[in-house]
């Protein structure tokens, strides 16, 4: 025991333990602690996934109103698959 308290006489102080207290609150449980830096990692990443999802779809429909505006017979078949309109004449039977 004497080796230990003369160890702790030698090595430790007031300010190094100071220090180590101060630090551990900066680290553990500040407002902009690891942990929370960790999480906000996590959902910047999930929200850049979300970002790339949703652009993905934006430039589906972006080409599809572009085709729908030059092209006729691609908007024939979306009104008439989509909307089930059809001509005077002729009868449109649907399949589910």
């Amino acid at each position: 025991m004497d080796k230990f308290s003369a160890w702790c006489k030698r090595y430790l102080s007031l300010t190094l333990l100071a220090s180590i207290v101060v630090g551990a609150l900066v680290l553990f449980f500040n407002e902009n602690s690891l942990w929370r830096t960790v999480e906000q990692e996590q959902r910047i990443d999930e929200l850049q996934a979300a970002i790339s999802e949703a652009t993905d779809t934006l430039e589906y429909y972006r080409d599809l109103n572009h085709s729908l505006d030059t092209d006729k017979e691609t908007m024939e078949r979306i009104v008439r698959e989509q909307y089930h309109m059809q001509h005077p004449d002729e009868d449109v039977y649907i399949y589910e």
